[in-house]
């Protein structure tokens, strides 16, 4: 059994810093979070991320940038399909190696207060409050992912408490290692594939900001649409 521990930058993450290592295998730290702890296996960042705020890698860390994940994202679909979990995919490909079978992640919630932090290093800019073709339901990309993962054997779950944009299902760290992947509806999850690949939205350099006409938001949406019924539906495929 693998489980991986996936920290993001809400204010809450900062608890993680006295966790004990058990019983995470991994640590995938996304943009900001490896300053939390220094035992993270793989800092994940994208090409506009500062650079007076990239990590340095130790001995057996990882850093992982455009070069990897800008190919596994194309590998699963694309960035408009995926969205704001990105990093979360693109984290969980560069540890595929590792095949873990529960990536725990925390501090990822994408949800933001009108007042006060936003993040555990004072206030940042949160990428659901802009407009983009690819955040146009959070929920639906986390559902994404998480058919996506199961469809490999693996469980996403949420070591959060508070509000939450993610479907993922709730535990706790010490009962991570537990859990199993959620059922889902295999006819759903087919459909939304097919119509994914039929349009075609991959971009090979990743900046899908820059092909913005080839997009139709109508058709995201219904792809958005089959990916949470997918998740919360787990029907059973009809013969």
């Amino acid at each position: 059994m693998t489980v991986t521990l996936m920290l993001g930058s809400a204010p809450m993450a900062a608890e993680a810093a006295v966790w004990p290592r058990a019983p995470f295998d991994t640590i995938i730290a996304i943009n900001n979070a490896w300053r939390i702890r220094p035992d993270w296996d793989a800092a994940v960042y994208p090409w506009d991320f500062p650079p007076d705020r990239h990590p340095v890698a130790g001995r057996g860390q990882r850093l992982v940038t455009e070069d990897d994940f800008v190919p596994a994202q194309n590998a699963l679909g694309g960035f408009v399909y995926a969205g704001a979990t990105m990093a979360f995919t693109s984290a969980y490909w560069a540890f595929s190696a590792l095949k873990p079978k529960v990536i725990a992640v925390f501090g990822c919630d994408m949800h933001y207060p009108r007042n006060g932090k936003t993040h555990f290093y004072g206030t940042g800019a949160p990428d659901p409050l802009r407009a983009d073709i690819t955040l146009r339901s959070l929920e639906a990309k986390s559902a994404r992912l998480m058919v996506l993962a199961a469809m490999q054997g693996c469980a996403m779950v949420n070591l959060s408490t508070g509000p939450s944009r993610l479907v993922f299902p709730r535990t706790s760290p010490a009962a991570a290692a537990a859990v199993r992947p959620e059922a889902w509806c295999t006819d759903l999850a087919a459909q939304a594939l097919a119509r994914e690949a039929a349009l075609d939205y991959r971009v090979p350099s990743g900046r899908y900001w820059e092909e913005l006409d080839r997009f139709d938001p109508l058709e995201i949406d219904r792809i958005d649409a089959l990916w949470l019924a997918a998740a919360t539906r787990p029907l059973q495929q009809t013969a």
